[in-house]
């Protein structure tokens, strides 16, 4: 029975061959569209990643403010300043919570040999790789070890690394920091920057190795991993508990900052959601347009096989059978041209590969740039709209066809 209607629609599509071709080109350049579409969407998505990689979704950031409301007589603009006894509050107060670090944050010159350079020194606890999705390029990240003994080590970031050593080693090399000596560990992988920032132009040390070149007393920070609590109780109770140990309001916002990067993935992907539906929405109205001309061929098929009808009807068709006759050749010539559009789109994406994006503003961001991904979620969901397509746009001339009454049909010229 299916070979039979597929045999049938093959054969009908040569009475005008042309016009059948055009409309299968049509197909194809509508779902190719749509193809590419949404793999655009994967690509920007997979972009947005990128840039944010070292961004965690659990990774909560504490960083010290002035008040800006009067509360427990203390009056507003008084500078919060953050210290261990803050870091033992949070792990009483958030106990669920296992990855915690201290913060230093300063920006000195740095020598190597005769080279020196401004960069960002910044002391972390060895748990900041884990929370901080830091990844190394060569040698190895600060430990409990270090950190334990004070031990003066650091890991270049890439700028850092080729403003003080250009093309040469530095693994295993001294550098200075306010005149005490460093040897270099590590060398971090490329981060994602915009402008001016210094993702990359940074030196990481122990903290409590940092107290020799800087009082450590006060925090410039802490970091922390939410782990699988909810984000949103995490900063209420971080609030509560600063609130109530530095004596300001829990809804002064201004006295600690408090960077919650799961509230930024979850705004991203609402982005990502709309960007989509956007995209597909697009390419279902290009895919709708070849469909208007598959509807027009159909139903000049239709005419010209008028009296055809009208003598399958008198030897005994019934309407289903016409119907399901004209459905099947419309879906014949969507499915020809689906397949051509896939293969058209893989093949565009092929040949562009990337496009510039993030890394056009951006040093070390090429993962940020968009990759055209056509995988199988995108084919099944092109499938499912060029289905839909083609059997709206032959379902009329179908009903038409089964419509017509077979004494009117053999009589028409």
């Amino acid at each position: 029975m299916v070979r039979d209607l597929l045999q049938e629609a093959y054969g009908a599509m040569g009475h005008d061959l042309r016009k059948t071709l055009l409309t299968m080109l049509g197909m194809a350049w509508g779902i190719a569209t749509v193809v590419l579409l949404l793999a655009y969407g994967n690509g920007f998505e997979n972009a947005l990643n990128g840039i944010f990689l070292g961004l965690t979704p659990r990774q909560i950031g504490i960083f010290p403010g002035r008040t800006s409301e009067q509360a427990g007589g203390s009056k507003a603009g008084m500078q919060v300043r953050l210290t261990q006894d803050d870091v033992e509050l949070i792990h009483n107060a958030l106990p669920l919570v296992r990855l915690i670090s201290r913060f230093s944050d300063m920006t000195t010159t740095v020598q190597a040999g005769s080279r020196s350079a401004s960069l960002r020194v910044q002391g972390f606890d060895p748990s900041m790789r884990i929370i901080g999705g830091y990844a190394m390029l060569a040698g190895r990240f600060m430990n409990d070890e270090d950190n334990a003994m004070r031990a003066h080590v650091a890991v270049l970031g890439t700028e850092s690394k080729e403003r003080l050593f250009s093309g040469m080693p530095a693994i295993g090399e001294e550098i200075r920091i306010k005149g005490v000596s460093f040897q270099v560990i590590g060398l971090g992988a490329g981060r994602a920057q915009a402008g001016n920032s210094d993702a990359n132009r940074v030196v990481l040390i122990p903290f409590d190795a940092g107290g020799a070149i800087r009082d450590n007393h006060y925090l410039d920070g802490i970091w922390l991993d939410t782990g699988p609590m909810e984000h949103g109780k995490v900063v209420q109770i971080l609030r509560n508990t600063l609130a109530a140990a530095h004596r300001f309001s829990p809804s002064d916002q201004r006295a600690v900052f408090i960077g919650d990067e799961q509230a930024g993935a979850e705004r991203f992907a609402v982005l990502i959601l709309g960007l989509r539906v956007l995209l597909g929405f697009i390419g279902a109205l290009t895919l709708g347009i070849g469909g208007v001309g598959l509807m027009n061929i159909m139903l000049v098929s239709v005419t010209q096989r008028t009296r055809e009808i009208g003598m399958e009807k008198a030897l005994g068709a019934r309407r289903r059978d016409i119907m399901i006759q004209f459905l099947a050749e419309a879906l014949v010539i969507t499915g020809a041209g689906g397949i051509v559009g896939i293969l058209l789109s893989y093949l565009v994406a092929f040949s562009v590969g990337s496009l510039t994006f993030y890394s056009a503003i951006a040093k070390y961001a090429s993962q940020g740039d968009i990759h055209l991904v056509v995988d199988t979620k995108t084919l099944l969901i092109a499938t499912t709209i060029l289905v839909v397509v083609g059997v709206a746009s032959g379902i009329v001339p179908a009903v038409r066809a089964a419509n017509l009454d077979p004494i009117e049909a053999l009589r028409y010229e």
